[in-house]
């Protein structure tokens, strides 16, 4: 029986992905100085090309110099060279596949001690219990900042396109600055930003219409979604069955369900709510309505690791699986898939009560992984959390002296 997961998708733009298998976004922190993608994103991309994927999604890259989700954050902006984010597209493309960047802004969900701005649509802080001042403290954009915004997003894309990459992923998930606005929770606007779904999608939908109209028609436009935020009162998979309406005449390519937030990080299976403790395919529930009433194809995201669940969540309606902690231990699991084979370990698992620090050191996990594969070596799957945390934050320490160095000299050359 021939599998779907092998078969190829031809997209809205034209573009054909050559297999149903995504590597999702995971956020590298590998910038090399001056905030560029540099040997170590290089050599971790063709670790990937060369793994079987349809498609390479890189981590997310910042729109804006003084606002990163971390300090080791890669930035395309007007003024950054071209040369090595070509060298990066040239490296996802090396086994064949497509490369798309993940363009994004954090807004509130920016670190205290990092310099820069923390912008939101309203001032409401990240509420993290006990944890919540290891973030800044938010004020609301103004018209124009949310205008040059816009206009950055637009920007990134162009050069992206410039520098050899098949296409951008808008990233509207996961607490940053675009899932700010959809959240009925963080957006208390009372103008034309705020108030109704409309209103609070009005950001996204322009940013949509100025990337689609910066780059040519072949170069492929995603959004990444929450299916839900999994909080009460928040977004919730209603809301996203009418933004991706709304998206469908933009010239959208795909949208990536994934869900959650630094609040409630579902996309690592914590949710705050409890509402997805599924072990595998986490967002597959919502997704499968979602997927009955969308007029573009989606990809599903969030804990898949096995070619039976990727089968059964293509099986439901989606046209792309996504993964991203799988593809850190087991870099070519999708020529694995194809050849009947499975990957031999999974990440050690997190199990501590704290679940912001939990999902913390998850991700540092999972940067572990990343940085062995950059280098060469094998993953070290077995590596203990607290390890991993604790070696993250020593490498964050040190990045963070950089990028405080270079966002001055930034700055004065404004």
């Amino acid at each position: 029986m021939t599998s779907e997961l092998f078969s190829p998708l031809s997209l809205r733009s034209g573009q054909v992905l050559r297999n149903r298998i995504a590597k999702a976004a995971m956020e590298e922190n590998m910038a090399a100085d001056g905030q560029l993608p540099g040997h170590e994103l290089f050599g971790l991309y063709r670790r990937w090309a060369e793994g079987g994927t349809g498609l390479l999604i890189t981590g997310n890259v910042m729109v804006h110099a003084e606002a990163l989700t971390g300090p080791a954050g890669v930035v395309l902006d007007e003024a950054a060279p071209l040369e090595p984010f070509t060298e990066w597209a040239r490296a996802g493309q090396s086994g064949g596949g497509k490369i798309w960047m993940q363009i994004n802004h954090p807004g509130r969900q920016i670190a205290s001690d990092m310099p820069g701005v923390v912008w939101g649509p309203s001032a409401v802080g990240v509420d993290l219990g006990k944890h919540s001042s290891r973030f800044g403290r938010p004020v609301a954009m103004t018209a124009e900042q949310i205008g040059e915004t816009v206009t950055r997003y637009a920007v990134t894309a162009q050069r992206a396109e410039e520098a050899g990459f098949d296409g951008v992923e808008i990233h509207a998930a996961h607490g940053y600055l675009l899932s700010q606005f959809l959240s009925p929770l963080v957006n208390k606007r009372t103008d034309q930003w705020g108030g109704s779904l409309e209103n609070r999608a009005r950001m996204l939908l322009d940013i949509v219409r100025a990337v689609r109209a910066a780059v040519s028609p072949s170069f492929a436009v995603a959004v990444k979604l929450n299916s839900a935020d999994f909080q009460r009162g928040g977004f919730d998979a209603d809301d996203a069955r009418q933004v991706i309406a709304m998206l469908a005449p933009l010239g959208v390519d795909l949208v990536e369900l994934s869900g959650g937030s630094y609040e409630s990080p579902a996309m690592s299976g914590r949710p705050a709510d409890a509402r997805t403790q599924a072990r595998e395919a986490y967002f597959l529930d919502l997704a499968k309505d979602l997927v009955r009433t969308s007029p573009l194809p989606l990809m599903l995201t969030g804990g898949i690791t096995r070619r039976e669940t990727a089968e059964r969540v293509l099986a439901s309606g989606v046209a792309v699986i996504g993964m991203g902690t799988a593809l850190a231990v087991t870099p070519d699991l999708p020529e694995r898939w194809r050849t009947g084979r499975e990957a031999e370990r999974q990440l050690r698992p997190v199990t501590w009560s704290d679940k912001a620090l939990a999902s913390a050191a998850g991700m540092a996990q999972v940067r572990h992984q990343m940085r062995r594969i950059a280098r060469g070596s094998r993953p070290t799957p077995g590596t203990h959390p607290a390890v991993a945390l604790i070696a993250e934050r020593r490498k964050q320490r040190r990045a963070l002296r950089r990028y405080r160095s270079w966002l001055e000299t930034v700055r004065r050359a404004a």
